[in-house]
């Protein structure tokens, strides 16, 4: 049997879709699952056992109708038994229907029924589990193919010894010892502006860490960044600071996931990296945007290794009054709304929890 697992854009999608492939090689061993992503999302995927052959879709190709049509006949001639679409837009709606597959699988829209032969509607309103939108939904994808009940349901990264090692020597070089201090890895920046919470807040949640734990800090960025990594350092005390290695970051996607699994916990604004952590098992505490639905994304919360804020949660009457459009648009007036108080008291009972 042959299956094609389709999910392109962001790699917290890409990440969280994986647990369409561990489960299908669960159910059926025997088959080949192969994985389409977008080029940048493909670090997550290597070395999973689960995964016989990634599948690249480029901008080139999307964006050129001759060569996306080029790429649709080289999907047919794989001759794949089913395809599970979890992305579901126009470019892999085509890519599904000319398949050639038996099963051709995805969520019920509109005009869903005119590509695929099995669709499934998508929970809305609330979660059906504590795991949140974004697992249930994408469970309910495997239905046509798996009858019996599923149970394995976390995303997970799979990191070899030589990149672990590296992580442990990288450490080295900055003079932090293993186990000797707490190492905290802080998501400074979100992946839009509206997912940033403000810096000058940041920095008071790292000054009370230091304070409580006496932890080596170490920033999530990249190096087009270092102006807004630096500007939230020179926010933090000088106490503060002599624990701050502002220096210590990663080239590369790999060589970041394997410096996060060294780490005892993630702090930060919610996105792509808390998504990374829980699959490589390390503890999170994330603040969401005011815009961004926590029902999707709010994975695997039990107030002890993932804890999160949403400012749902803490005035949900926000949320009957203005819809979506208009929060995002005042994304900084509402970040004011969070309580930096009940947030450093959160913080707190999670540092109880994990350390």
């Amino acid at each position: 049997m042959k299956i094609l697992v389709i999910q392109q854009k962001r790699i917290g999608d890409v990440l969280t879709s994986t647990i369409l492939c561990n489960n299908l090689k669960k159910f059926y061993p025997e088959a080949s699952i192969d994985y389409m992503c977008y080029p940048n999302s493909v670090d997550v995927l290597l070395e999973n056992p689960n995964i016989d052959e990634i599948i690249t879709l480029s901008n080139e190709v999307r964006k050129s109708y001759p060569k996306l049509m080029q790429f649709i006949l080289s999907i047919r001639k794989r001759k794949y038994d089913a395809v599970i679409d979890a992305y579901s837009k126009l470019e892999t709606n085509l890519i599904t229907a000319f398949s050639g597959a038996k099963y051709k699988i995805s969520y019920h829209k509109g005009y869903s029924n005119i590509f695929y032969n099995h669709t499934v509607k998508r929970f809305k309103n609330g979660t059906k589990s504590d795991l949140g939108l974004a697992i249930d939904n994408r469970l309910l994808l495997l239905k046509p193919l798996i009858k019996e009940t599923i149970t394995d349901y976390k995303p997970k990264i799979f990191l070899t010894q030589t990149e672990i090692q590296g992580a442990k020597s990288l450490l080295s070089k900055f003079g932090i010892e293993e186990k000797k201090r707490p190492l905290i890895m802080f998501g400074i920046l979100g992946s839009e502006w509206y997912k940033t919470y403000p810096l000058e807040n940041m920095a008071k949640i790292i000054d009370y860490t230091v304070e409580k734990l006496e932890a080596d800090i170490i920033f999530n960025y990249i190096p087009s960044q270092k102006e807004d990594a630096n500007k939230l350092y020179n926010l933090c005390t000088p106490e503060t600071q002599k624990h701050i290695h502002l220096d210590l970051y990663s080239e590369g996607l790999r060589s970041f996931l394997a410096l996060l699994s060294q780490c005892d916990m993630l702090i930060g604004n919610e996105g792509g990296a808390v998504n990374m952590a829980k699959a490589l098992s390390v503890p999170t505490f994330s603040l969401f945007s005011p815009s961004v639905d926590k029902e999707t994304w709010q994975i695997f919360e039990n107030e002890k290794e993932n804890v999160s804020i949403h400012l749902k949660d803490l005035k949900p009457e926000i949320y009957e009054q203005h819809d979506e459009k208009y929060i995002k648009e005042h994304t900084f007036k509402y970040f004011d709304e969070y309580p930096l108080a009940l947030i450093l008291e959160k913080l707190g009972a999670f540092f109880k929890e994990v350390l």
